[in-house]
């Protein structure tokens, strides 16, 4: 079948049979002339027409465009921009100048050609870094392996470490080229971490740590090269099994140390707390003082709930009658340890911030605690929880309420304040769910370059060794044989209480002032106790200073407790106690002089001042106290005067 061209094919209109006409030749030339003009205006048409007028391969004309800008109700509607693309800008790209080398930059700023040549030439340089070296023709020129002298060189190696070993060398001679971590040559060659850090002394790898990729890079070294390094560092490879055996033997040693102190630790803990609750769970039965009424009968009372000191009864029953057995053995038990003062101190310690008390001392004739004690104890829990370069400076302290010998004391302490200079704690001491005494005490860093100047020691203090001691007035009452049972009862239990006393006090005599007032003296000194911290020094002689202080008032007025009518004393207790520190090198084992001095009593109350000096004449402490001192305000008779000794 032959080809169709494109003039067989029918066109539209379809063209009509020639007819025969007969034209004059002035018509074939007219018709000819219109005909190329046609053709003429066809072409120009053709011209200035865009290219979707022209007509196609099929020789068909396309679809007239309509213009966007057109008025024509045929006009196609102006595309509306789709809401859910959010914002975005629209731009002629038509109208771009300078593209920038397809670079955003800001307007009016020019790329910086130099930079990018810079950036172009590093970039040639690491990607020159990363390319493995050319191979020579000569084969003489290129590196070998050292052991089996193969150019198959493993790049890495000899760019890191130097090393000239080819890749099969490495695989089958781990022991030699292997790589070892930074914890392996600590561990196994007992190299150090500045050694390892020197990239000269010891070339190292880094690679990503696999672990987790915000670790440190790993450092990988080449084992003949810590080997050798290590035999040059302990001089062979048996030198350094020595070193190594002897630090694993140590270290050995020193865990089961630490283990064998933490089972001592607990052993002891859970003995004593063994302990402790069989003697808590133990019942101690205390019966209060019998006091003998107008009739002569006696009645128990319970102890009245102030101070710590000394509350003197009206009428006292002898030395062994009115108790139960349970409180002989717990008063006998209190009388052996109290007799050493380094354990009336000792404290337990329970918490980081909580102490009870081991052992509680009754003075004879009181009805509480010895209020030394219970400052000495909270000083010495407040103490533990102070830096031991800070010195205790001062104490203020107040008695609530009397506290029982039968059971333990707690000694909350809070951290108020920690500064550079000074440190400040607050103690409570707490016995049977009730607050008995707080304390607030300040530590300082000693200054010794600061200046001073103190009060100096009264003249003419006699020696110790020439002062008779505090209960010897009663000990010569004692002899006389036709004393007052309630006297003799007294006195033998004070005599009996100072024996048993772990400090030995001396009356160094009363001196009168210029002011009318007067100086009280007493030597005071631990018995048979070691040489301790400045510290403990400071608990001990806040035991001390509780000591023959309020009852300077009572001399001064002249109140006693065994006679009638308004100079019987019927009450004097502590309220409130304060120490204030000037010296860290006393020593409470040898004497120190207390200079006591009452300025003001009455409506009930006394003051105290007090100064505590060693034999050379040094001022050590200053003390404060106020306490109750009460007498009789009525003639009621209630028994015959008895001779009392002159105190």
């Amino acid at each position: 079948m032959p080809h169709a061209g494109p003039s067989d094919r029918p066109t539209t209109p379809p063209p009509r049979a020639q007819e025969n006409l007969d034209l004059t030749p002035e018509q074939v030339k007219r018709v000819e002339i219109n005909r190329l003009r046609a053709k003429a205006k066809q072409r120009e048409r053709e011209q200035t027409a865009p290219s979707s007028s022209t007509p196609n391969a099929n020789n068909k004309r396309p679809l007239g465009v309509v213009p966007a800008t057109s008025t024509s109700p045929t006009a196609p509607a102006k595309l509306r921009r789709d809401s859910r693309l959010g914002k975005y800008f629209e731009y002629d790209l038509s109208k771009m100048v300078n593209s920038k080398g397809g670079f955003l930059v800001e307007d009016g700023k020019e790329v910086d050609a130099d930079l990018r040549a810079k950036e172009k030439e590093r970039e040639r340089q690491r990607a020159l870094q990363n390319l493995d070296p050319p191979m020579f023709l000569d084969p003489s020129l290129n590196p070998k392996c050292q052991d089996c002298q193969s150019v198959d060189i493993d790049q890495t190696y000899k760019k890191v470490f130097g090393c000239l070993v080819c890749n099969k060398c490495k695989n089958d001679k781990p022991e030699r080229y292997s790589l070892l971590t930074k914890t392996e040559c600590k561990d196994d060659y007992l190299l150090t971490d500045p050694e390892l850090r020197d990239q000269e002394l010891m070339p190292h790898l880094l690679k990503a740590n696999p672990h987790k990729s915000t670790f440190a890079n790993m450092m990988l070294f080449l084992r003949y090269q810590v080997e050798d390094f290590a035999w040059k560092k302990w001089g062979s490879p048996e030198a350094l099994d020595a070193e190594y055996e002897r630090r694993t033997a140590e270290k050995k040693k020193k865990k089961n140390k630490k283990f064998e102190e933490s089972l001592k630790e607990l052993r002891r803990r859970t003995r004593e707390t063994v302990w402790q609750k069989r003697k808590d769970q133990e019942h101690k039965h205390v019966f209060g003082v019998v006091e003998r009424g107008v009739d002569g009968v006696g009645k128990q009372v319970r102890p009245r709930q102030l101070g710590s000191s000394f509350v003197p009864p009206l009428y006292l029953e002898p030395f062994n009658a009115g108790r139960c057995g349970a409180l002989d053995m717990a008063e006998l038990a209190s009388t052996q340890e109290h007799e050493r003062l380094e354990t009336s101190l000792d404290v337990e310690q329970l918490d980081a911030n909580l102490f009870r008390s081991k052992y509680l001392f009754l003075p004879a004739n009181a009805r509480g605690v010895y209020g030394g004690q219970v400052i000495s104890q909270a000083l010495v829990s407040a103490t533990k929880c102070v830096d031991p370069a800070y010195g205790l400076h001062s104490l203020h302290c107040y008695f609530l309420l009397s506290a029982s010998p039968a059971i333990p004391i707690l000694y909350n302490v809070e951290r108020v304040r920690d500064g550079r200079s000074y440190v400040t704690r607050t103690v409570k001491a707490i016995q049977g769910g009730n607050i008995i005494f707080t304390m607030m005490c300040s530590f300082q860093k000693p200054e010794p370059e600061q200046p001073f100047h103190q009060i100096p020691i009264p003249p003419n203090v006699p020696h110790p060794d020439t002062c008779d001691d505090v209960e010897m007035p009663y000990v010569k009452l004692l002899q006389h044989e036709d004393l007052h049972p309630e006297v003799r009862g007294y006195g033998e239990r004070y005599v009996e209480d100072r024996r048993k006393s772990p400090i030995a006090i001396k009356a160094a005599g009363i001196v009168p002032t210029a002011d009318g007032s007067s100086l009280h003296m007493y030597w005071f000194k631990a018995k048979n106790i070691p040489k301790y911290e400045a510290s403990f020094q400071k608990c001990m002689l806040s035991y001390l200073s509780d000591s023959q202080f309020i009852g300077v008032v009572r001399r001064t007025l002249g109140l006693n407790a065994l006679v009638q009518g308004p100079k019987r004393l019927v009450m004097i207790t502590t309220l409130d106690h304060s120490i204030w520190f000037y010296n860290d090198t006393f020593d409470c084992g040898d004497w120190l002089l207390y200079v006591i001095q009452t300025p003001r009593s009455g409506s009930g109350r006394g003051v105290v001042q007090g100064r505590m000096y060693t034999h050379d004449g040094t001022l050590v402490a200053v003390t404060s106290q106020e306490g109750v001192v009460r007498a009789q305000l009525t003639d009621t008779p209630r028994a015959p005067n008895v001779p009392m000794p002159k105190m």
